[in-house]
This record gives C-alpha cells, sequence and structure tokens, in this order.
C-alpha cells in the first residue's frame, strides 16, 4: 500500500477517483493501481526534498542577515528595514552568494487614464509622425492571456523623451498608477568557471539539474 493511502482519510479497501468517488481497489486495474502508487511515492519525496529546501534557504538567509550584522557592527553602524541586492564572494573567488530582491508590481486604474491621455496624444499629433509611436503604444499596452500587463514594456514608454504636456501628463499617471504588491527575495549561488572570470549558477531548481 502507498504513501498516499496511510494519509488518506478513505475506508480501507478504497480510493478515490478524479471525481472524488470512493472506488473498491478490487474494481482498479492493476496498472491504475501501480501509476497511483508511483505518482504518490515521487509526490511524498518531491515534498520532503522541498521540505529541507525551505530549511536551506532560511538557514542561509539567516547566516547572511548574521554575517552582516558582524560587518556592521565593526562599522559601528546598523543595518534595518529590508535589504538590497547583495553579493558575497568566497575569499579564493570561486563561489558567489547573491541575495536578488524582486518587486512584484501592478497598475491601478490610473494606467487606464495614461493610455486615455496617450491615445489623445497620437490622436493630435499628425498621422506621418506618430505611425512608429502609435504601434509602440498598442504593443506595450498589449496583455497576456491573463491578462497581465508586461511591465518592461510601459517602462519603455516612461523612457521615451517626447516634449508634449500630454504625454508629461500620461507618464506621470503611468508612474502613479504603479503598484508595489509583494517583495521576494531569492537566493542564488554560482560557481567559478575554472580560472575565468565567468560564474555557472549551481541549479536548486530540479528543471536545471
Amino acid at each position: 500500500m502507498s504513501t498516499k493511502q496511510l494519509n488518506t482519510p478513505f475506508p480501507p479497501g478504497y480510493r478515490a477517483d478524479s471525481y472524488g468517488r470512493l472506488v473498491p481497489v478490487s474494481a482498479i486495474q492493476p496498472l491504475d493501481l501501480l501509476r497511483d502508487d508511483t505518482v504518490a511515492t515521487i509526490i511524498d519525496k518531491a515534498r520532503s526534498v522541498q521540505a529541507q529546501m525551505k530549511n536551506f534557504k532560511r538557514q542561509a538567509m539567516d547566516d547572511i542577515a548574521a554575517f552582516l550584522a558582524i560587518a556592521a557592527e565593526q562599522y559601528q553602524t546598523t543595518l534595518g528595514g529590508k535589504k538590497g541586492n547583495l553579493s558575497l564572494v568566497s575569499y579564493d573567488g570561486k563561489y558567489k552568494v547573491i541575495v536578488a530582491v524582486s518587486d512584484s508590481l501592478n497598475f491601478d486604474e490610473r494606467l487606464h487614464i495614461a493610455k486615455q491621455l496617450i491615445d489623445e496624444c497620437i490622436h493630435e499629433w499628425t498621422a506621418d509622425s506618430n505611425a512608429n509611436i502609435k504601434a509602440l503604444v498598442e504593443h506595450a499596452f498589449q496583455t497576456d492571456k491573463q491578462g497581465n500587463i508586461n511591465t518592461a514594456r510601459i517602462f519603455g514608454l516612461m523612457r521615451l523623451k517626447i516634449e508634449d504636456a500630454k504625454w508629461r501628463q500620461a507618464m506621470e499617471a503611468l508612474k502613479d498608477s504603479i503598484q508595489i504588491t509583494a517583495t521576494s527575495q531569492y537566493l542564488r549561488l554560482y560557481e567559478r568557471v575554472g580560472e575565468s572570470d565567468k560564474y555557472q549558477q549551481i541549479a536548486m531548481d530540479i528543471a536545471g539539474l
């Protein structure tokens, strides 16, 4: 019997199908039972590895925080608040530990106001001079299948140097529409490639192994 069966509340001799219906084990094909056992075993092992990786990351971040506290104490200062991107390199230069901070961005209703102002700009400008910008704007405001806006494209619009009062007003609306919804810290480990100055990331995700 698989671990899956030991951890479920189903009556002895039954398993649930994909619709949640209880099916007698005797009525299930042997290959289906073997597949079920194989998947359950793999998932249980994966959860164990995942827990170990979470524990490793937590301990690594604690070690980095402790090091920063000692470093700050030597210079009679303290480090407070959220940390920015950080790179620690071993003494021999062979290994590198990077803590990267990434913000999750969303746009509020002012994004639609900015789009309206930009459309008005394009309408007011001559047709010959705005064709490329119009295509750029339409591309920037395209959404993916989940309805999300590509932030890089929006920032690309904000980097355009266009001296127009309404355009600047639209860019202000874009800037004000940006909302930071979450901040995540990522731990990345690198090893130097031979004697070169290049580093290769130590894969910590199963797809990269």
